[in-house]
């Protein structure tokens, strides 16, 4: 539970600020990510940094029970499979990422659920009780 809670007071913020930066700002994250995508150096660090942080959070916290800290070893190995992925096969990033641009609605889906597991995350990691995420 000690390493769930340290993990989640990461993870939530992280979760939070990233959602909102793209909902709030989302043609300008579009064109960062559309630059990120035509730039091979870049995709191979980002895959290497998705990999080891994957990788970190999974040696540390590979719980997969019926509780809020699923969701850290979801993530965890999420980015272990996003940054093998960047790493084996760059040549598909632009290909998939200018489809998936094209779907802004589904976009927004996904960052409102990325917003509400960071807020989770959050309420979990700081034990802010008043929160009505709390079950």
């Amino acid at each position: 539970m000690e390493n769930s809670v340290f993990l989640a007071k990461i993870l939530g913020p992280y979760c939070i600020i990233v959602a909102l930066a793209f909902l709030f700002n989302l043609k300008s994250y579009q064109k960062v990510v559309e630059d990120f995508c035509k730039n091979s150096a870049l995709i191979y660090l980002g895959g290497v940094f998705a990999f080891l942080v994957g990788i970190l959070v999974v040696l540390s916290h590979n719980l997969w029970i019926a509780d809020w800290q699923v969701i850290i070893t979801i993530f965890g190995w999420l980015a272990i499979i996003k940054g093998t992925w960047l790493i084996l096969f760059p040549n598909t990033v632009a290909k998939l990422t200018q489809s998936y641009q094209k779907k802004t609605a589904l976009l927004t889906i996904e960052l409102v659920i990325l917003l509400a597991l960071g807020i989770l995350l959050t309420v979990k990691g700081y034990g802010l009780a008043s929160c009505p995420f709390t079950p």
